[in-house]
């Protein structure tokens, strides 16, 4: 009997690819190529299954071009690169990578705070430009994580390890903000309370967004929530593009009218609006909150655990639409 064919859309580790090729007929990008959307839909002709990162689209048109295709596996805890109706519509099996990246997303999230607060970008740019002459009591003075009032919005599982870490490791008072409260017993475990959006964005001295893409949650800030915040306040996105309006963040920035942001995602990636190229008072790194080694090997080998448990044992461990399950 042939072996399944399945796509791996980007460059991946070699001991993943030696897997997939154990239950696979494999065809990979480990050129790591940009691929246009009718260069996608070319690859995945034919194929079974594919191994995808977040980056490739795989909506109505690609559906109905590729009709052999049967799961698409993230590489990612997010999948707004899936349209999952379409993909149920059409009996595609849609998996994700949760839980592996939790912690080590959570500590990027409290890491890229910190220098956020304590302006650590900024002030490494002065010293490399050799303008480092003299101490001054106010130089790159920012302002303190511990005791302070830590804000999330989105409190699943990342957002409660950050919580975690500001209460028991900083002191700091946590508030929260989430589609759902959490049960008593939760909120208690990560010293959390509950308030709305608004109470949120006025009180909190530093505000981090955890909270999941969606069409409902595109542009959770703009520029009337950026108006509720504090003059020193700060605020970090390590959710998604587009959960920020960029354009009314760069303006708040240039303007003072927040103290400082931390992005790790940005609207239309790899690409970032340029206005926040030019404001000092930004820490910006490229979508690299999973990025440790061993956490990246664990989202792969999820990935790869959902395509042989679905096309081979008809068993996925992650499916984000389980009813293509029940009509097979």
């Amino acid at each position: 009997m042939s072996k399944p064919k399945i796509l791996v859309a980007r460059s991946i580790f070699p001991e993943t690819i030696a897997r997939l090729e154990e239950h696979f007929e494999v065809e990979s990008n480990q050129g790591d190529q940009s691929w246009s959307k009718t260069q996608l839909i070319d690859k995945l002709k034919g194929k079974q299954g594919a191994f995808t990162t977040g980056s490739e689209r795989i909506d109505a048109e690609v559906l109905a071009a590729c009709p052999e295709l049967k799961i698409c596996a993230n590489m990612a805890v997010g999948y707004n690169n899936f349209d999952v109706d379409a993909m149920t519509a059409c009996g595609v099996l849609a998996t994700n990578a949760p839980d592996v990246l939790t912690e080590t997303t959570a500590d990027f999230g409290f890491a890229l705070l910190m220098a956020t607060a304590r302006r650590i970008t900024e002030s490494e740019h002065f010293l490399r430009a050799g303008k480092w002459e003299k101490w001054s009591y106010d130089m790159f003075a920012g302002s303190d994580i511990h005791g302070a009032t830590l804000g999330i919005v989105g409190m699943g599982r990342i957002g409660q390890g950050i919580a975690r870490r500001g209460a028991l490791g900083f002191g700091m008072k946590v508030i929260y903000h989430n589609r759902s409260r959490l049960d008593a017993k939760l909120e208690a475990e990560c010293k959390a309370s509950y308030v709305s959006k608004e109470e949120l964005l006025k009180t909190a001295d530093h505000v981090v967004l955890v909270v999941p893409y969606t069409p409902a949650s595109h542009h959770t800030i703009g520029a009337a929530e950026l108006a509720l915040m504090k003059p020193t306040a700060t605020l970090v996105n390590i959710a998604r593009g587009g959960i920020v309006d960029d354009a009314a963040l760069a303006a708040a920035l240039r303007d003072k009218r927040i103290a400082a942001a931390g992005l790790d995602v940005f609207e239309g990636e790899p690409k970032v609006h340029p206005e926040l190229l030019q404001v000092p008072n930004v820490v910006l790194t490229p979508h690299i909150a999973s990025a440790t080694v061993p956490t990246r090997r664990a989202m792969a080998d999820l990935a790869v655990d959902n395509l042989i448990g679905f096309l081979v044992h008809n068993t996925p461990v992650t499916p984000l639409n389980p009813a293509v399950l029940a009509s097979k």
